[in-house]
């Protein structure tokens, strides 16, 4: 899908702070996070609905978002990491992982611009991610 701006990112046709990339899944920050560390967990191939991945694709993308939780909530110091899968800003497939500290995090009303700057330190603290 050429127009799909996830499918510009996978393509690094457009920046990004990438935390995570392997054969088939990426991820990386979102740039108008709901908190510091919001994540957005792709599958390579490009999917506009969840449930239309094939199971063995879904367990893996599944299982990908688990693992970056697990290291993301101890680098960023959080007490959650929050889950949201809706589809319909962006169709491609993704996965937001929020760092949450209280349920008021997980509020897409929250979502603010970040710098460059604030960006780039975000990334900084999550290039340790181990998956």
């Amino acid at each position: 899908m050429s127009e799909c701006i996830f499918c510009k990112i996978i393509k690094k046709e457009i920046p990004s702070y990438i935390i995570y990339e392997d054969k088939k899944f990426m991820a990386f920050l979102d740039i108008h996070p709901w908190t510091e560390g919001h994540t957005l967990l792709i599958p390579k191939k490009h999917y506009d609905y969840l449930f239309d991945i094939e199971e063995n694709e879904y367990n893996e993308l599944m299982n990908r978002a688990r693992l970056l939780a697990l290291s993301m909530k101890e680098i960023m110091g959080v007490k959650r990491i929050g889950v949201a899968v809706e589809g319909f800003e962006v169709s491609h497939v993704h996965i937001h992982l929020i760092p949450m500290n209280s349920p008021s995090d997980f509020n897409p009303k929250n979502a603010k611009s970040f710098s460059k700057e604030e960006l780039q330190r975000t990334h900084q603290k999550l290039a340790d991610l181990k998956i």
